[in-house]
């Protein structure tokens, strides 16, 4: 259940099993072999004597400030503490864990001159659970995220604030955690803080992990969403009386993209065996609506979004964000730094862009997948659109009950509160008197995108349960998966028998996309039928 680091095989489910299940952690003996060397070439530096960036001169527009060697120490100690000025609400303890993880693997790739028993520091504050105080708010994305690892590396000296698990228990809800100064957190578990040495502060605070762990986070919760909205539009469509036609596979090899076969493909397996699709086949409906006919290529376009974020959250994974760089000579032609200290490289892989776009175009999709989603439940509730199945705003007695009506209120709203978060990676603020011309805002954009699926999923949780309300009164047997669905739902929200607050519902059925738990029991019947066909 440990999970190896060598800062060159992390996936993103690795990431999520310890920011979320606390997995712990172990470093891998290649990668203790590459820090120890990346810290020898830093001393060399140190004994040359020579001003080089981040070991012995000042940072942002005090570059040109050397510091004598007897201040080295009190350099790197004192650029944590300043940095240390972020604001806002707490980072959650699964977004500070999987900031830890991912910058122990970015620094164990060897190129920042940081020494093993700080590396190995960090990963005892995982497998301790130790969890620093980390207000979410102060980064630009470039230099890295700044502020909010600064408050991370507090309490590697004894400092800042972190939650320790007192009372460990196999169910996280029972267990119990108390609030101490960094020093005392640490001395609650066995450890002692550290006193850094040259370039250690740096190589601690320079880096894009506060918008890369939540990155890694985001592409599996995206995933789950994606998912679950396939299934609520499959079974929106058979509620409705639609036809799956329009997901029929010589449709999308017309239109080969990725996301749009796949899913059309979901909608089909999910319908299979569906007595509602065949009764309507050739029914006397030319078309659907977009909402229904045009869900593969809507759905699919926003898998490929996602699609794009995994693979850029899986590069970042296993890259040095730091700066600047230590390299090997030998790796490094001398006109690289224009200097004879070719030895050292400052770059500028701290920058959030290649994060940052893509966490802005996934605001964008998830918007229209809450969007699209939306409408779909419109046409289960609304008397103007419903089919004559389906009572009016799916009331048992309507005029004296509501039904659901409100519950299609409440999606609009969260529609519009996506639509009306921006852009972030395209905004600039230039700071540090202006030698940091260009940032990136990398984590505004994961903020925002966290915030847009959160809504987008408690709008298809919506439509979900919208879906299984209306298939109180369809005759017809419903498709396999959706069958699947519709029983997983009801195990969480009850049919109506009268008026009663849906909000409790719609939580209920969030959390079946949000944990995977809809997924799986659709997966579990299929297996389950698969079984039973085999024998």
């Amino acid at each position: 259940m440990t999970v190896t680091l060598d800062g060159n095989s992390l996936t993103i489910e690795e990431v999520v099993a310890v920011a979320r299940d606390d997995r712990s952690v172990e470093i891998g003996d290649d990668a203790r072999t590459r820090v120890r060397e990346s810290r020898e070439r830093v001393e060399d530096i140190l004994k040359a004597g020579d001003p080089v960036y981040g070991v012995n001169t000042g940072f942002g527009e005090l570059v040109d400030t050397q510091v004598p060697e007897s201040r080295v120490a009190d350099l790197q100690t004192n650029l944590v503490r300043s940095h240390a000025a972020g604001t806002g609400r707490e980072l959650s303890r699964e977004e500070v864990r999987a900031m830890i993880v991912t910058r122990i693997n970015a620094l164990l790739k060897g190129y920042s001159g940081i020494r093993l028993a700080v590396v190995e520091l960090l990963a005892d504050l995982l497998n301790e659970r130790v969890t620093p105080v980390v207000p979410s708010r102060g980064s630009l994305g470039a230099s890295g995220d700044l502020a909010p690892l600064a408050h991370l590396a507090l309490v590697l000296i004894g400092e800042g604030d972190a939650d320790v698990v007192r009372d460990r228990s196999d169910d996280a809800a029972n267990e119990t955690s108390e609030r101490l100064s960094g020093e005392e957190a640490l001395a609650a578990v066995g450890l002692e803080p550290v006193e850094l040495r040259a370039k250690e502060g740096l190589a601690l605070i320079n880096g894009t992990q506060l918008t890369l762990g939540i990155g890694a986070l985001l592409v599996v919760d995206a995933e789950r969403l994606c998912r679950g909205a396939d299934v609520a539009g499959a079974l929106t469509t058979e509620v409705t009386m639609g036809t799956t036609a329009a997901c029929a596979e010589p449709v999308h090899d017309l239109r080969p993209h990725r996301g749009q076969s796949e899913s059309a493909r979901a909608v089909r397996r999910l319908t299979a065996e569906s007595d509602v699709v065949e009764s309507h086949r050739n029914c006397d409906r030319v078309q659907d609506a977009y909402s229904i006919r045009c869900l593969p290529q809507i759905h699919g376009a926003v898998r490929d979004a996602v699609s794009h974020l995994r693979e850029a959250v899986s590069v970042e994974l296993n890259s040095v964000t730091d700066n600047p760089l230590v390299f090997p000579r030998a790796d490094l032609d001398d006109r690289a730094s224009g200097t004879d200290r070719a030895a050292v490289v400052s770059g500028g892989n701290f920058h959030g862009a290649p994060l940052a776009h893509r966490l802005d175009y996934l605001v964008a999709v998830l918007t229209d997948l809450a969007a699209v989603s939306e409408r779909r439940i419109d046409r289960i509730v609304n008397p103007n659109l419903q089919e004559p199945h389906l009572p009016p705003f799916l009331a048992g007695d309507p005029g004296v009950e509501s039904g659901l009506m409100i519950a299609q209120y409440t999606a609009a709203s969260l529609v519009t509160e996506c639509r009306s978060i921006g852009r972030a990676a395209t905004d600039n603020i230039p700071v540090s008197g202006g030698q940091e011309d260009h940032v990136s805002m990398s984590a505004t954009a994961a903020m925002n995108a966290q915030r847009v699926l959160e809504r987008a999923r408690q709008v298809v949780a919506t439509e979900l349960l919208c879906g299984a309300e209306a298939a109180e009164y369809v005759d017809e047997k419903l498709g396999n998966g959706t069958s699947d669905a519709y029983e997983t739902v009801r195990e969480v929200a009850r049919p109506l028998s009268g008026d009663r607050r849906p909000d409790r519902d719609v939580a209920a059925v969030e959390t079946l996309i949000e944990t995977g738990l809809l997924a799986a029991a659709i997966d579990e019947g299929k297996r389950e039928r698969d079984r039973q066909r085999d024998r």
